[in-house]
């Protein structure tokens, strides 16, 4: 089974043809040239792919890592949110 950073390595690699070797969790977002525009751009693939609902408010992610843990978050809250048959609240953004 792939992990989140993996499957998030395979749509930064395909929608910006990045290296996979430069995607580490400590990899600066802008270093990658994955702007403020790219961000939200990430965040509607991010959404097809993890089948999670991104937030309205807008989020701080700095590094892949940030991505990672914010996905993590969403789908656990979310899926929580589903076996509970509730709106689970979603998680904030790293730094915020």
């Amino acid at each position: 089974m792939s992990t989140t950073i993996d499957r998030l390595r395979l749509l930064l690699v395909k929608d910006y043809k990045l290296d996979p070797a430069m995607l580490t969790p400590d990899a600066p977002l802008e270093a990658l040239g994955i702007d403020s525009l790219g961000v939200a751009e990430l965040m509607f693939n991010i959404e097809d792919e993890f089948k999670v609902t991104i937030p309205g408010e807008p989020v701080t992610l700095k590094t892949v890592g940030d991505v990672v843990g914010y996905i993590d978050d969403l789908v656990a809250t979310q899926q929580a949110g589903a076996t509970a048959g509730t709106d689970a609240t979603l998680p904030k953004a790293p730094g915020r």
